[in-house]
């Protein structure tokens, strides 16, 4: 049996059984885990009755009766109601289920999205920082957000108040995509005032969230969102941050997951905003960055790829443009042959190309630095004309 969601996606036999236990109140990853590995398979946890269930360590007899007691009723209605905001489920063994977040120790078992993902999301960096920020924090965050963006990265965030939303509203700004990550399901938008963002999140990404759809928003939901950004992203930018701001524990996340940290100083006579960042700096715990090259040069392999050290020729290769005076990597010259092919977007850049989505994003970066290539609306590429 196969259940179709908006789009015209499949939500698969699988997924339905997985859905379905995502659904039982108190029923997260970790326990899905310990569950998976007492019993073997998610049917023969959906078999199981309530006393075997209970004999699993940190399986409570209110959660093992519930499991034992759960039916497909619940699982249409949240597909239909799913469907009524457009949004489709992915279940954790679905195909296009997020790779990064598989990396994680604790994968939520199913996702709502509204929006689009793509395999070229597997390069991004989230922007994290207080929600009450100044001028200066708005104009980092949209700055690092657009830059970010430009560079080919992906930009992941919160959609909350102050930095988050200036981070999203910056990739958007610079032609790139954006995924938000809410603390409630997606039957809703919070805060309310973006409303409107969220909708062009949805055009330039995707909304996200693995809260079931009329979840509202409460206090305990957005430290687990924030491992969900930190999952998701190669690093983590902090853009003002107090001593309590929520921002910090995602960069204790970003570390525990060997994300990259980096923190944008801030002014010192606002320690409001300013005393957290600072402090991660301070304490060694985040880079110090400026500009986009900082996060490059951070980023290892992807950065190294993305900066202009990688962006020479194979030995005993040509350029394939006009301009022989620009060297042109192999991956390059492969990527701008698939544009010059007609490929357009980055899927079916890849696609053309036979590369994987990291190097797609490096190249087309490089010949955008270079002027080979120019990005076009809805995150299109296509040869620049000389002259």
């Amino acid at each position: 049996m196969k259940t179709t969601c908006e789009g015209g996606s499949v939500l698969s036999e699988i997924g339905r059984k997985f859905l379905r236990l995502h659904l039982i109140p108190d029923f997260g990853p970790r326990r899905l885990r310990r569950l998976l590995d007492f019993f073997g398979s998610v049917d023969a946890i959906l078999e199981a009755s309530g006393a075997q269930l209970a004999q699993v360590d940190q399986v409570p007899n209110k959660v093992a009766s519930a499991i034992a007691g759960a039916n497909d009723e619940a699982v249409d209605k949240e597909i239909e109601t799913a469907a009524e905001y457009g949004a489709r489920i992915i279940s954790v063994e679905d195909d296009d289920y997020p790779k990064p977040l598989l990396q994680t120790a604790d994968p939520p078992t199913c996702l709502y999205v509204r929006g689009s993902l793509r395999p070229t999301d597997a390069v991004a960096v989230s922007i994290v920082g207080t929600r009450r920020c100044s001028h200066y924090g708005a104009e980092q965050a949209v700055r690092f957000g657009e830059l970010l963006a430009q560079a080919g990265f992906t930009i992941v965030s919160g959609l909350a108040r102050g930095v988050d939303g200036h981070a999203h509203r910056g990739a958007i700004q610079a032609g790139g995509r954006t995924i938000a990550v809410l603390g409630n399901g997606l039957a809703s938008v919070y805060p309310p005032e973006h409303e409107s963002l969220a909708a062009d999140i949805v055009n330039s990404g995707a909304l996200m969230s693995e809260l079931p759809m009329t979840i509202s928003p409460t206090r305990e939901n957005f430290p687990r969102r924030n491992r969900i950004i930190t999952g998701l992203s190669l690093g983590v930018v902090v853009v003002e941050a107090g001593k309590r701001s929520g921002a910090l524990i995602t960069a204790r996340l970003a570390h525990d997951l060997n994300r990259e940290v980096f923190a944008v100083p801030g002014r010192v006579d606002y320690p409001e905003t300013s005393a957290g960042t600072n402090g991660l700096i301070r304490d060694g715990q985040a880079k110090l960055i400026t500009c986009l090259e900082d996060i490059l040069d951070e980023l290892e392999v992807v950065g190294r790829i993305m900066g202009r050290d990688l962006a020479k020729p194979s030995e005993g290769t040509s350029s394939t443009t006009a301009d022989d005076s620009l060297p042109l990597s192999e991956h390059e010259r492969t990527v701008l042959q698939a544009i010059c092919d007609g490929a357009e977007d980055a899927d079916d850049i890849c696609a053309k190309a036979g590369l994987e989505s990291g190097r797609v994003t490096t190249a087309l970066t490089s010949l955008q630095l270079k002027g080979l290539v120019t990005r076009l609306p809805g995150n299109r590429f296509a040869k620049r004309r000389s002259g």
